[in-house]
């Protein structure tokens, strides 16, 4: 209560001495959500580039933290318990395992340029002036970690999408000439994987020092975290325009195994939606590979929630039951909850449920055992009452 204008502090028994840099231990919670956010509080507190004696403290403070938030999370139940365990994974991969002493959501360097009079950003500047062959930019997507910058383009009437890889993006996990080299392969998966619902790649340039594939453009809005206002919009369509989705993603994924392919990174982000003609699209494939596939890697690339335990394991197999996995997780980021997967959080039958439960089972055995026999269960379940 304020009484006199003077301002009353309650709640203040226990406070403590100590670093205070310690306080950036809840961090993370900032960074799941938003780099930019996460990296503006540390150089607001700062006044500019924080030292790399910080970093280190925060990396072991950091993993303290994690740590003691596993026993803490077994007094709230398995949901909390899923949660920390991801957020260590989470904490893992930032850290590679704990090499490296800064984080990989703080953006270092960024440099915000203007083309046809759209912002975006990079790491540093970079001539865009080729773009002019495609037409007029009107929209730009750079807050992609591929190494990819995408850009909406006008030519008349007609419009494309341009996806370029060759930049120094600004939240890129790889060097532009890495992300070069895998555009150049994903010409090839994009052939093999032709599908009604997957983007149509018209041609592909070498070109401005690296590779531009034009897309046809799609009026859609893109379920991704990264776009929050494009999945705000995507995540409020009715249950039955959901279910059309979902079947929609099985149907390609159905197509991905039949061309002998596994769906490597394929997560929310991937995920578009055509209000006005009420059509799925699928984008961004470029990690879809051969299968068998191995992890070469330990943590792989792709958004936490959608990976399976053998995307985090060395040397382990990646194949259609991975994907089964990730067909799983999909429907639990549609239809529920995907960091919580409790029914509690379920908007669907029980008996779908089940289905998608068996799905995400850390025990590849445990897992339908093709997307076939996923698809097989999930569609006799839809004919199920709760």
């Amino acid at each position: 209560m304020i009484e006199n204008g003077d301002l009353k502090i309650i709640d203040f028994d226990r406070y403590d001495f100590g670093d205070p840099w310690e306080e950036f231990n809840r961090i993370v919670f900032s960074a799941t959500t938003s780099p930019h956010f996460a990296t503006g509080q540390l150089r607001g507190y700062f006044g500019g580039e924080p030292p790399i004696e910080f970093f280190k403290l925060l990396a072991y403070y950091l993993s303290v933290n994690t740590l003691a938030s596993l026993p803490w999370a077994l007094h709230f139940g398995q949901s909390d318990i899923d949660y920390m365990m991801k957020l260590s994974q989470d904490v893992l991969a930032w850290y590679d395992n704990m090499k490296k002493p800064m984080p990989t959501w703080y953006l270092k360097d960024f440099y915000v340029q203007w083309t046809d009079g759209v912002p975006y950003k990079l790491k540093e500047p970079f001539d865009f002036s080729f773009l002019s062959k495609y037409g007029k930019m009107f929209k730009v997507f750079d807050d992609q970690d591929s190494g990819n910058i995408c850009f909406g383009m006008m030519d008349g009437k007609e419009k494309r999408f341009v996806k370029f890889a060759g930049a120094p993006t600004e939240r890129g996990n790889v060097t532009p000439s890495e992300a070069i080299e895998r555009m150049k392969s994903t010409i090839q998966i994009y052939k093999d994987l032709s599908h009604p619902i997957l983007t149509n790649l018209l041609y592909a340039d070498e070109i401005g020092g690296g590779i531009a594939c034009v897309f046809e453009w799609l009026d859609a809005e893109c379920m991704g975290r990264q776009y929050p206002q494009s999945r705000e919009q995507f995540m409020q369509i009715s249950p039955n325009a959901k279910l059309k989705i979902f079947d929609d993603i099985l149907s390609f994924h159905a197509h991905v195994v039949k061309q002998g392919y596994a769906a490597i990174d394929f997560y929310d982000g991937c995920i578009m939606y055509d209000f006005n003609k009420g059509k799925t699209a699928i984008c961004d494939i470029e990690l879809y590979e051969k299968a068998p596939a191995t992890n070469n890697m330990g943590r792989m690339y792709g958004s936490s929630c959608f990976m399976s335990p053998e995307e985090f394991q060395f040397g382990a197999i990646i194949d259609e039951i991975t994907n089964v996995y990730t067909m799983g997780a999909t429907a639990f980021e549609l239809f529920g909850d995907n960091c919580d997967r409790s029914f509690e959080k379920w908007t669907m039958s029980k008996a779908l449920y089940n289905v998608t439960k068996q799905a995400v089972s850390d025990e590849r055995s445990h897992r339908q055992q093709s997307v076939e026999q996923f698809i097989t269960e999930w569609r006799a379940a839809k004919g199920v009452a709760i």
